[in-house]
């Protein structure tokens, strides 16, 4: 998969230094997967959830933090829409973001 908007992992970790290993080995997983359908994701990631709009929630650093990436599985593509906290998460609508 192809991964939009690496910069908002790295500056998400800029400021929370604890989700750096665990960002970057999502990236390093992610980028070298080629899923094409939700199953296949969550085949990978038990966690993972799945919203309308090809949404998909990670759960990143034994969830203490929240991913979420808007998919086009058609063209290999993940966009990173979100990462933050839980309260952050909150107060958000992950499947518009």
């Amino acid at each position: 998969m192809r991964i939009i908007a690496f910069k908002t992992l790295r500056e998400f970790w800029s400021r929370h230094p604890q989700a750096e290993l665990p960002l970057r080995g999502w990236y390093t997983e992610v980028s070298h997967a080629d899923w094409k359908t939700p199953a296949e994701i969550k085949a990978v990631h038990r966690n993972a959830s799945f919203l309308p709009n090809n949404r998909v929630i990670f759960n990143i650093k034994g969830n203490d933090f929240r991913l979420v990436v808007a998919v086009r599985y058609t063209q290999g593509l993940m966009f990173v829409r979100f990462v933050g906290s839980h309260v952050e998460y909150d107060r958000i609508d992950a499947s518009t973001i």
